[in-house]
């Protein structure tokens, strides 16, 4: 390093680890990036990812200036002209079909944006519509479904406490690769040798031999879709054996006495064939949770993309509280974010809980859930006539051409609409249908809070990272783009003054939530501005906040911002009741939605067993599409590969590395073949995310090893009743050899 270097800190926005990173500066370049050792969270782990991050900076291919799509080409344009398109073609579609015409869309890298996440409730009140889609309905509402129903807010999502752990039961998840999902937890790896080192255990089901299974004690190959039985059949087990202790949560639940009928059916016995776990090993992992002091089970992404994924998250948590492990040290407990999250403001204990189903969507009558739409229905909701059709999309980082079921259906619809709106970094599968593009700032050029992953942290602490590199000259911040939109959809103009609009929104927030301590707050928030100024007063107000000077010494943004390692705020302490937003103010343990859904689960356990289903992979260098055009990331092995058991490859005349089709009804993709006992017989597997051989996409290094895309291959309607969340796992396929 020469003497013009800097050192910079930054939170990595590559996964829900959220790792600390240093990054050495010289000239305006990164010349290296490394953990930060003393990162009060992740201690300088790092994963290969975050060295992508000045891939991501440099990368020819990612957006610095706005394009306007004109005859049929992109061509560059300055945000003033952009911002003028929107107006020129945006309100007439409102005042033509009302709110409704307008649809919305987030992805996945929204949720690493801090002026994105809070800024785009701006936009959503000032658009009114009910076509709000994201990616979350392709892998986590099921579970924001079942914590909402029982603990009474969408993100109360109870995590391992594994640095306190004896056992850990995982699930349909793989947090070696993904480091936790819905479940923030830096070094996986190093946790899950010292929870072995002090003589705990791990067992994993799963159905593939992952990553995190070649780290555990145990792994048991589940039949895919079938997580619900062998759920059902542990929870039978507890009671059948007199296992069930719930300790101090007795005082707190209700609906206990419905669940011993409910289960009854389901004996180990009887489920054993279903998921293909024998009988004899349910009963053991039941009695090894009830008997294990402190012992958690955990369940991520397998357990929500299947048809049963509301009941299989649900009965994650059930079995959790009946073993006596639910917000208790060791066990699954409730992160206490320093800021934003609902379970820490209003009353403790009782509250409104949630509601769903307020409105449904226009062509499947699928229910809302969390002011959302299933974005398997975006698709029909644009290419199907009549009133409430969807004419204008605003894309938000997202890519679900490539992402959700039946891509080339959404694609062929996005083509439909009377204008799109995207804000991106690529002109990727989903932003080249775009009429306007509005490129997003660089990580590195923008600051960040991780206002959605500090409320599944395994450890809670704040973290804040200043912008890295300077922004070019004109570029706005992300939260001035969403207003500004906000502004020309409620006819203010593309010229409106951002600044009073922003404060003007402030301020009536504050007259609801302070009332005559308004105007002081304002005062006191001064001289801050946009996402910095929401952010200090969540901080000021939060649990460990300063309250104004109430609680001399709190948390403000200042503090954090002294802190560039962040400020440890201590491991998850008991939060039951007070966490509880449930009408009750109890545990609600058998929501009737949910009792109700367990008669599709006793038809369905007779159902034969298809001869070849598929499932989705996590890769450690993949979590995103874009991430394909990164070189560091991009190189070394193909990845996008379908893995298959050797019985299969031999039954089905398929060989290693050789090109198979896989199908589905109608639905064909082509993909090579990786043979491996790592999967269960009668499974393939192939990642999410991959297929950049479409046309006008600008993704070079990912155009030179396109893959397959696993979701062309299937069935936007196949959905979860409950929640709409795509079924990606599970789904029956046929394989021939090429």
């Amino acid at each position: 390093m020469t003497e013009q270097a800097t050192t910079a800190y930054r939170i990595c926005p590559f996964c829900e680890a959220c790792c600390g990173l240093e990054v050495d500066v010289e000239q305006r370049r990164v010349v290296r990036i490394r953990g930060d050792a003393r990162d009060v969270f992740s201690n300088g782990f790092l994963c290969p990812k975050a060295i992508g991050l000045k891939d991501l900076h440099d990368d020819p291919d990612r957006l610095r200036t706005p394009l306007i799509k004109r005859d049929g080409r992109f061509v560059e344009a300055s945000w003033d002209e952009a911002y003028a398109e929107i107006e020129r073609r945006l309100p007439p579609i409102i005042a033509a079909g009302g709110a409704n015409a307008v649809a919305t869309v987030l992805g996945n890298p929204t949720s690493h944006k801090m002026s994105l996440m809070l800024y785009f409730p701006r936009l959503a009140r000032a658009l009114g519509t009910r076509n709000m889609f994201s990616a979350s309905s392709v892998d986590q509402v099921p579970k924001m479904l079942s914590v909402g129903l029982m603990f009474g807010s969408w993100l109360s999502v109870p995590v391992p406490d594994i640095e306190r752990s004896d056992f850990l039961l995982i699930i349909g998840a793989n947090p070696m690769v993904s480091n936790g999902s819905l479940w923030t937890v830096p070094d996986f790896r190093g946790k899950a040798k010292a929870l072995r080192g002090r003589g705990g255990k791990i067992v994993v089901i799963d159905p593939r031999r992952t990553e995190t299974a070649d780290v555990a004690d145990a792994h048991h190959f589940i039949r895919p879709g079938s997580d619900v039985f062998f759920l059902l059949g542990i929870a039978h087990a507890l009671f059948d054996e007199q296992l069930v202790r719930l300790g101090r949560l007795a005082d707190h639940v209700v609906g206990f006495e419905q669940l011993e009928p409910a289960f009854a059916p389901y004996s180990p016995e009887r489920v054993a064939e279903r998921c293909a776990i024998p009988a004899t090993v349910i009963r053991a992992l039941a009695r090894t949770l009830a008997t294990t002091p402190r012992a958690a089970v955990y369940g991520r992404i397998g357990t929500c993309t299947q048809q049963f994924g509301t009941l299989t998250s649900w009965l994650i948590d059930v079995v959790n509280v009946l073993t006596g492990h639910l917000d208790e040290e060791g066990g699954a407990m409730f992160p206490k974010a320093a800021a934003f999250a609902a379970n820490t403001r209003g009353k403790p204990g009782a509250g409104r809980g949630v509601v769903t189903g307020r409105f449904a969507s226009r062509v499947s009558g699928a229910p809302e859930v969390a002011g959302e739409l299933p974005i398997t229905c975006l698709a029909e909701e644009i290419d199907t006539p009549g009133p409430g059709q969807i004419r204008a999309l605003i894309s938000i980082a997202g890519n679900p051409v490539l992402s959700s079921p039946n891509g080339p259906r959404l694609a062929a619809a996005l083509d439909q609409l009377d204008f799109m709106v995207s804000l991106d970094i690529y002109l990727n599968e989903t932003s080249r249908h775009a009429d306007v593009i509005l490129p997003s700032p660089s990580p590195l050029e923008d600051s960040h809070y991780d206002v959605s992953f500090t409320q599944f942290s395994h450890r809670n602490h704040a973290r804040y990272s200043a912008p890295v590199l300077p922004r070019a000259d004109g570029q706005p911040d992300e939260w001035e783009s969403l207003l500004r939109i906000a502004a020309i959809a409620k006819g203010l103009g593309e010229r409106a003054d951002i600044d009073a609009i922003e404060d003007a929104a402030l301020e009536e927030d504050l007259q609801r939530s302070a009332g005559d301590s308004a105007a002081q707050i304002m005062a006191a928030l001064a001289p801050l501005r946009g996402a910095e100024r929401m952010l200090d007063l969540a901080l000021r107000t939060g649990p460990y906040g300063d309250q104004f000077g109430r609680n001399p010494g709190g948390l403000t943004l200042a503090a954090i911002q002294a802190a560039p390692s962040g400020i440890d705020l201590g491991p998850m302490t008991a939060r039951v009741p007070e966490v509880l937003r449930t009408p009750s103010g109890k545990i609600e343990l058998a929501p009737q939605a949910l009792l109700g859904d367990l008669a599709r689960v006793s038809a369905d356990l007779a159902a034969p067993a298809p001869d070849m289903v598929i499932i989705g992979r996590r890769q450690l260098r993949s979590n995103n599409s874009w991430m394909h055009n990164l070189p560091v990331l991009a190189k070394g092995a193909f990845r996008c590969t379908a893995l298959v058991h050797p019985v299969d490859a031999l039954r089905l005349g398929l060989t290693d590395g050789g090109m198979a089709a896989i199908s589905n009804g109608t639905r064909r993709i082509e993909a090579q073949v990786e043979v491996s006992a790592e999967m269960m017989p009668g499974v393939v597997s192939l990642p999410h995310g991959w297929g950049h051989s479409l046309p006008g996409v600008r993704l070079n290094v990912a155009a030179e090893r396109p893959g397959a895309n696993l979701n062309a291959l299937l069935d936007e309607k196949l959905r979860d009743p409950l929640s709409g969340n795509a079924v990606l796992s599970g789904v029956p396929v046929q394989l021939s050899p090429l």
